[in-house]
């Protein structure tokens, strides 16, 4: 049973923030009752940077036009065969592949390039392109959304990641990337793609300006999707990271490690027909992860052998698969090596 609208918000304006933590890992031990806390070993590839959304939280893209374009990059399909090929030698078992919105690159790239890494390496998990990505596949090739996803879906694409939702809320939408999809956009790709056989997992970056309605307007969407389809297979919030972005330069105050761990809480609590809520080491570190384990989290993400977007806004938290199993242990729970669907490999 998921809280109601008004029950999130009384949560979110409570000090209470032990007895939200505790409700929230009350919800995690019922879906998880047997103590394992999961990761996965993947790499984050971005294949470019060139965009022309000009996100003002994003300090990773380069313009398609202008004097900062010299910047910009699109990596060779073999750079990227050698990024894939070394995550395999090390462990991994997939690939998160995301960029900008770069329109010198037709729908054939990314097919050619989805079947040349599916030839090399067919057992390694594609997941791939945000809905912003995919909109904007769509709109070039003059193809429906559908199409869009089951030719890329053909080609080798096994699932898309939850990259581009921020908040779900147009008000907030319209101050932070005006020019990016809106709240009903991102929720037609996801939709679609579930129709279509995928699935796919649903972000949140807060703390970007926005108000408590707007986060819980950014769950209840979620929810609502999750009711009609079931596609997603796990929910992951994290804190906007304001260096080096237009955006932090408003003034807006950074989201503290309390306000990051009672919003997780409040995630596991809301959205109680999603299995998997992720907590994040990436932006937070990891004491606060590892404390994210007793505030509704299961899973720790990914060992990420490569990450940019977030070091590109100066963030350079770093882990090992060595040093996640020893937070995990510590928290008193087991680690387990996932995949990219959730599915357990190795639990010892």
């Amino acid at each position: 049973m998921s809280l109601t609208r008004e029950q999130a918000l009384d949560l979110f304006r409570s000090d209470d923030l032990i007895g939200i933590g505790m409700a929230a890992d009350a919800v995690r031990k019922k879906l998880h009752p047997e103590g394992v806390v999961t990761y996965v070993i993947d790499r984050n590839i971005n294949y470019t940077n060139l965009c022309t959304e000009y996100c003002t939280f994003c300090a990773f893209y380069a313009p398609v036009k202008g004097p900062g374009r010299a910047k910009g990059y699109v990596l060779d399909y073999e750079v990227i065969y050698d990024k894939i090929r070394e995550t395999v030698e090390l462990g991994g078992t997939g690939v998160l592949m995301q960029g900008g919105l770069n329109p010198d690159l037709p729908l054939a790239w990314y097919e050619q390039l989805l079947r040349g890494i599916k030839q090399r390496f067919p057992r390694v998990h594609l997941h791939c392109f945000s809905a912003s990505e995919i909109l904007f596949f769509a709109e070039l090739s003059g193809l429906s959304l559908g199409d869009t996803i089951a030719r890329l879906r053909d080609a080798g694409l096994d699932s898309i990641p939850g990259g581009g939702a921020e908040i779900l809320d147009d008000e907030v939408r319209y101050k932070v990337a005006r020019l990016k999809c809106l709240t009903e956009d991102w929720l037609r790709v996801h939709r679609t793609a579930h129709h279509l056989g995928m699935r796919t997992t649903a972000t949140m970056m807060f703390g970007c300006g926005e108000k408590l309605e707007h986060r819980v307007n950014h769950f209840q969407h979620v929810y609502d999707l999750q009711e009609e389809t079931g596609g997603f297979t796990a929910f992951i919030p994290w804190t906007f990271q304001p260096q080096n972005t237009a955006l932090g330069g408003r003034g807006w105050d950074e989201a503290t490690s309390v306000e990051y761990l009672k919003t997780l809480a409040i995630s596991r609590l809301f959205l109680s027909n999603i299995k998997n809520v992720q907590a994040s080491w990436v932006t937070q570190g990891l004491k606060v992860l590892q404390l994210g384990l007793r505030f509704g989290g299961n899973d720790v993400g990914s060992v990420m052998l490569e990450e940019n977007v977030v070091k590109a806004a100066g963030v350079s938290n770093c882990t090992t698969e060595e040093e996640l199993r020893h937070i995990i242990r510590d928290a008193g729970f087991r680690p387990a090596q996932r995949d990219t669907l959730y599915r357990m490999y190795f639990l010892n």
